[in-house]
C-alpha cells in the first residue's frame, strides 16, 4: 500500500497530531503551521573530524524540545515522519542526498534498545531513507559496549566515555561506500566522531553526517533527558 494513503487511513482513527503541540494536522504535514514557524533552522557550522559534511535540520531550543522528547520516551506519533522529512529536505536542498550510497542510524547498545524497544535514529533514518529512496542499515555498526549518559560529561569526558564502545560489525559493507549517519541531536559531536573514524578505518569512501537538531552550544545545552547511547 503506498505511503502516503496509509498514513491517511491510519489518520481516520488515530488523527495526525504536531509532535510539538499536539494540535491535529493533515497527515501530510510534519508539525502545525505555528509550531513550524517558530523553529529555528540551524544555521551553524559545525563540523565533525573525519566527515565530508554536517547536516543539521533545526537548532535545538525549548521550541523544538517536546518533539525530541516525546521521541525518546517512546511516544513517536508523528515526530519520527515530521523530523525525517525535514532534515531530508535539507539533505536534498545541499545537494548530500546524491552523494549517499547508503543510510546508518547511530546504534543504541543491545539492553537500551530492547528497554526502549525501538532506536529513534533509526525510526529517523528509515524515513529519510523512504523519501531520499536510499537503503538503511542497522546491522553494518553495533554498540558494544554500554556507556554512561552523554549529558552529565564534559566534551573530554565524552570522548573518553565512547572510546571502543562501537564496533564495525559488517566491514565488507563499509569499503568504499559513500555513508551518511543520522542521529536525533548533535552537541558536542563525540558520538558522530567515534563513529565517523571506525566507517574511515574501515574503508569508507565518504562519510556525511546528518541530525535532526544541533543545540547552539554546550554550555547553554537544555536538559533533553538523552539516555545512554
Amino acid at each position: 500500500m503506498n505511503y502516503m494513503l496509509k498514513k491517511r487511513l491510519i489518520a481516520l482513527i488515530f488523527p495526525t497530531r504536531c509532535p510539538v503541540c499536539s494540535k491535529v494536522i493533515f497527515p501530510e504535514e510534519e508539525f502545525c503551521a505555528e509550531c513550524r514557524c517558530s523553529l529555528t533552522v540551524y544555521c551553524g557550522n559545525h563540523s565533525i573530524k573525519g566527515a565530508e559534511s554536517f547536516t543539521a535540520a533545526f537548532e535545538y531550543n525549548e521550541k523544538i524540545s517536546p518533539a525530541i522528547i516525546l521521541l525518546k520516551r517512546g511516544i513517536k506519533g508523528n515526530a519520527a515522519y515530521a523530523f525525517g522529512k525535514a532534515l531530508a529536505a535539507v539533505l536534498n536542498n545541499r545537494d548530500i542526498s546524491q552523494k549517499i550510497d547508503i543510510l546508518i542510524p547511530v546504534p543504541l547498545y543491545k539492553s537500551d534498545k530492547r528497554k526502549r524497544g525501538f532506536n529513534q535514529a533509526e525510526l529517523i533514518a528509515k524515513e529519510i531513507g523512504r523519501i531520499l529512496k536510499i537503503d538503511v542499515s542497522t546491522d553494518i555498526v553495533e554498540k558494544i559496549r554500554k556507556t554512561n549518559p552523554q549529558k552529565t560529561l564534559t566534551k573530554k569526558e565524552r570522548r573518553v566515555n565512547l572510546k571502543d564502545a562501537f564496533e564495525a560489525a559488517m566491514p565488507d559493507k563499509i569499503k568504499g561506500k559513500r555513508i551518511l549517519l543520522i542521529d536525533d541531536v548533535c552537541t558536542t559531536g563525540s558520538t558522530l566522531t567515534e563513529i565517523t573514524g571506525i566507517l574511515r578505518q574501515n574503508g569508507a569512501a565518504e562519510v556525511h553526517c546528518a541530525v535532526c537538531c544541533k543545540t547552539p552550544d554546550i554550555k547553554k545545552e537544555v536538559d533533553i533527558n538523552e539516555q545512554s547511547r
